[in-house]
């Protein structure tokens, strides 16, 4: 069982107590109407589907707000969660290959 912590609520609890909300980081289209099919296909639905650390958005069920986390997807390991809004936090050292 995953082990995750809230960075708002301060409290680590299992898997079961959140929900994953896909790739954290994605601008969404100022205008998206002046998209094309593809272009918006892409937006919707083409993620990096990064092996090794990957920067994801979850939410926790019993505070109800959003966070970013960066996670191993090897070792299914979270190596950070961190509040929305704030922008992305380099790589630690230790995940750099």
């Amino acid at each position: 069982m995953l082990l995750i912590h809230c960075p708002y609520c301060e409290d680590t609890l299992p898997e079961l107590e959140f929900t994953y909300a896909g790739e954290a980081h994605i601008a969404r289209p100022a205008d998206p109407s002046a998209l094309s099919d593809e272009e918006w296909r892409d937006y919707l639905f083409i993620r990096t589907n990064a092996r090794g650390p990957h920067y994801e958005r979850w939410r926790h069920v019993g505070c109800g707000r959003f966070f970013n986390a960066l996670r191993d997807t090897v070792s299914d390991r979270f190596l950070m969660t961190y509040k929305a809004g704030l922008p992305r936090p380099p790589l630690p050292q230790e995940t750099v290959e």
